[in-house]
């Protein structure tokens, strides 16, 4: 993933760019179906390329020919495996650029559904190609809605519920491990459609993506099921059901932030089962943005009295008051100390016990911002601090 925090393959170097519109036009016989597959398979290459650079990019957009025949060579099942392969890493690059989906989809209007249709084929080499460039075009809000509704319009079974059954499955593609599909789902779960069906009782969806909070082989997919969970909190009217026995949410947001720490008989009482006697080698999330965002979702889970009372209950305290002491970045230590002090707080008064319905005065949201303000800078400034800290020590571990 690049910085942004989107999926990129790299390229070679593309030629100057007051080359590249000719270059880019004269590619385009060379994608079509039935070229000769050597010449095809160097067109690709070079189209892969472009897309590693920012000018490339914008040149390839404004080629709307192009761009469909980058498509189809992705998903087709006649060209030479390479092209398949540079031809969807390739689109995976260019959803990267949030300024070029709408160039994107209009030159084909079809490529949710075509890349859909290889991300979730468990034959399909190139599946996890086609769920990257799925997770980037589905970060904006736009094309994710319109991905939503492609999803609600294919047939029943192959629309999210096959989504899931692929996450959800080890093997489920021997040739692509489909991590990308993590991220997919957290941004599909910003959808109020998909939470719908994320929390139908009826499906049992949440509880197949419980375990994935301690899947070890891949933070992205990890990640990709804690974003998921997260945005399904923001229902609140799910949260009795989702701190209730048939979820037991709790216990699987707290376990990948719970250490080797030895509690007291009487501390340890108040632990869910799961998080009690764990052994001396347990080990806390090493992701910390995923560490984060379990603390976000257990926030919300506090938004109303009842779950505020059910999350104390469960020892969620003890189990952040070591994390506090052990975490090493400031902006999860946040985090960490607002949780706290809802739960160790005193109760909102009358009126005011659902957080999430809380209408905050115009100024009083004017005051809060500013305060966020003043907290990420004062973080921007520690950590500049121990980056200066470290000077002269030594390369760090990669």
């Amino acid at each position: 993933m690049d910085q942004a925090g989107r999926t990129a393959w790299p390229g070679a170097p593309a030629g100057p760019e007051a080359t590249l519109d000719a270059e880019a036009a004269e590619l385009l016989p060379f994608l079509k179906q039935g070229a000769r597959a050597d010449l095809q398979t160097a067109a690709a290459q070079h189209i892969l390329a472009l897309t590693g650079t920012g000018p490339g990019r914008a040149v390839l957009a404004g080629q709307a020919g192009l761009l469909q025949a980058l498509a189809e060579l992705a998903a087709a099942a006649a060209p030479a495996p390479a092209v398949a392969r540079d031809a969807a890493r390739a689109l995976v690059n260019l959803a990267a650029d949030p300024s070029l989906h709408e160039q994107l989809l209009a030159a084909d209007p079809g490529l949710h559904a075509r890349l859909l249709g290889r991300a979730l084929d468990p034959q399909w080499p190139w599946a996890d190609e086609a769920a990257a460039a799925l997770a980037n075009l589905s970060r904006e809000p736009a094309p994710c809605a319109a991905l939503m509704e492609t999803l609600a319009a294919a047939a029943p079974g192959s629309g999210l519920e096959r989504l899931v059954c692929a996450l959800c499955t080890p093997g489920y593609n021997a040739r692509a491990p489909l991590h990308y599909l993590g991220p997919l789902l957290s941004n599909l779960s910003q959808q109020p459609a998909a939470r719908a069906f994320l929390l139908d009782p009826d499906r049992c969806v949440v509880q197949r993506l419980l375990p994935l909070t301690q899947y070890s082989d891949s933070s992205l997919r990890r990640g990709g099921v804690v974003g998921t969970l997260r945005n399904c909190c923001f229902e609140h009217r799910h949260h009795e059901w989702l701190l209730g026995p048939e979820v037991d949410i709790l216990p699987f947001l707290l376990l990948p932030l719970a250490g080797s720490e030895d509690f007291s008989e009487e501390e340890m009482e108040r632990l869910p089962v799961d998080l009690q006697y764990l052994p001396p080698d347990k080990q806390r999330e090493p992701d910390a943005d995923i560490r984060k965002m379990l603390i976000e979702a257990i926030m919300l889970l506090t938004a109303t009295a009842p779950g505020r009372q059910q999350v104390r209950d469960q020892g969620t305290y003890l189990i952040l008051r070591e994390l506090h002491n052990w975490e090493p970045e400031p902006d999860v230590q946040i985090a960490c100390e607002k949780l706290i002090q809802v739960l160790i707080g005193d109760e909102p008064e009358c009126g005011m016990e659902n957080l999430l319905e809380v209408q905050v005065p115009e100024d009083v949201e004017q005051q809060l911002q500013q305060l966020d303000r003043q907290e990420q800078e004062q973080l921007e400034q520690q950590q500049r601090e121990l980056a200066g800290g470290s000077k002269g020590e030594g390369p760090a571990p990669t």
